[in-house]
């Protein structure tokens, strides 16, 4: 299996076709796959049009890979999802009403580059991927006024550190190539 990095043209067709959003699109990047080829293994996306952690869960297991939960810390390499705070996470609140204000997305931390995230919705930079600082400080507050009802805050709940498939030719400890400071707006 060779590397594969998403196109703009790639997600634009995958939204329309079979509507492709921040959980695959998170899952494909971080395993170097085809978004049509991670629709086969999130069970319940098509009906659901999203992606909860158990579908997560069970879409890794799936692929293969081996993988973690790390608690609501950042992967060193793999996926965040990230809860949009507002009305929903006041205590006393059900769980479930958290669910319809989360995101995906793909982490990788490395020495050499620092921390990049890939974020689907900034795939019109040419990669999705961009620094973390970015990622927080620019594309998350614009993503945030787009909610009503939110507070401006935000956290991890679920980290799933992956490990890296250094039998493809999946870059070696780097971010992919044409990490940009881009974001889609």
């Amino acid at each position: 299996m060779t590397w594969h990095r998403i196109s703009l043209e790639e997600a634009d067709a995958a939204y329309e076709a079979w509507g492709c959003n921040c959980g695959p699109s998170a899952l494909a990047a971080i395993m170097g796959m085809r978004l049509d080829d991670v629709r086969p293994h999130l069970i319940g996306f098509d009906e659901k049009r999203y992606t909860n952690p158990t579908m997560m869960f069970d879409a890794l297991a799936r692929i293969g890979r081996p993988w973690r939960r790390i608690g609501d810390a950042w992967p060193s390499y793999g996926l965040a999802r990230i809860q949009w705070e507002g009305p929903w996470t006041l205590p006393g609140v059900p769980m479930r009403a958290r669910y319809r204000y989360t995101h995906w997305v793909g982490s990788w931390l490395t020495a050499e580059r620092g921390h990049g995230v890939f974020d689907i919705n900034m795939i019109n930079n040419g990669t999705g991927w961009g620094t973390f600082e970015n990622w927080r400080d620019v594309l998350v507050p614009y993503l945030i006024h787009h909610i009503p009802r939110a507070d401006g805050r935000w956290h991890v709940t679920h980290g799933i550190e992956i490990e890296i498939d250094r039998g493809t030719a999946a870059p070696s400890g780097r971010l992919p190539a044409g990490q940009s400071e881009g974001a889609r707006k």
